[in-house]
């Protein structure tokens, strides 16, 4: 499938797309083939967040979903649902001794690292904070993450970490950042040096995708715009006109999903096939098929 395009619309044809990668249901298929996911983030401060973007992954249809979180964030997203697994090994600076942030970081790595190659898809940033040492052990699991080839999708308090470090991800393909309004103005500002322009939304989203490189953007809003550089789609389906916190986080999860079920296309020569007759460009296409 290298190098595949669909034909482009200027409105991608999301609800068949997802109705098209969506897995039936096999009882010949085990725990797992639908999904595994995990979430990087979760702090004193925020544990609705991780929360959100987990149990939406499994409410898509994902089959098991962890959070990777701080020791004062488990408990209390351990209490929200018994369907996550919750691992509590990320360490902020206020737990962590000076002389032994170099020992603490290698431990957290190491963790993480132990289950890197069972996920899917990594979800970056719901309620990781901006802790300095935080960030720093998050930077090196995003390295990780890119060395086993596994995919990507950043939000919240990962945009802020990316923004300031754009080599984390400048030239992954297998990345999907997700800013709201407010994160999209921070990449503009830093990667265009300049304001955003509501006017030429879809050549300035282009520009700013092109010039981190690689990387597959969705900038929600009114109607989302998506593009990998190369092509910038719109999703206009109608959802809630709320705007209140956590909705964020509830995509980020499912993006991690439908990003993961898109994958699985690639060794699907039948789901291949029917996809094959769609006019359509989604950025599940965009990500995964010219580069996997």
């Amino acid at each position: 499938m290298q190098g595949v395009r669909f034909s482009s619309l200027e409105e991608a044809d999301a609800e068949n797309v997802l109705r098209a990668i969506t897995p039936t249901l096999d009882p010949n298929r085990h725990k797992g083939q639908a999904g595994k996911i995990a979430v990087i983030g979760g702090c004193r401060e925020y544990t609705g967040a991780p929360y959100f973007a987990a149990i939406s992954a499994l409410k898509i249809g994902a089959d098991l979903s962890h959070v990777f979180c701080t020791r004062d964030a488990a408990s209390v997203i351990k209490s929200y649902s018994p369907e996550l697994i919750v691992h509590p090994i990320l360490e902020e600076s206020y737990s962590v001794r000076d002389e032994d942030k170099s020992f603490i970081l290698e431990k957290v790595l190491g963790e993480v690292d132990k289950w890197m190659e069972r996920f899917d898809c990594l979800v970056i940033g719901p309620g990781l904070g901006r802790d300095p040492f935080l960030l720093d052990c998050v930077s090196k699991i995003i390295k990780h993450a890119r060395q086993s080839n596994v995919p990507i999708v950043i939000d919240g308090d990962g945009l802020f970490l990316i923004t300031n470090w754009l080599d984390l991800v400048s030239g992954y393909h297998l990345a999907v950042l997700t800013p709201n309004v407010n994160e999209y103005k921070r990449l503009v500002q830093k990667v265009l040096s300049c304001e955003v322009n509501d006017e030429d939304a879809r050549e300035q989203l282009l520009s700013l995708a092109k010039r981190i490189g690689g990387v597959t953007i969705l900038r929600k809003g009114k109607a989302d715009l998506i593009s990998d550089g190369e092509t910038v789609e719109s999703v206009s389906i109608y959802g809630s006109p709320r705007r209140c916190g956590g909705q964020g986080d509830i995509l980020s999860g499912s993006v991690a999903v439908f990003l993961t079920w898109a994958r699985q296309i690639v060794t699907d020569e039948n789901l291949s096939i029917r996809l094959h007759g769609l006019n359509m460009l989604n950025f599940w296409f965009l990500v995964v098929l010219p580069h996997v």
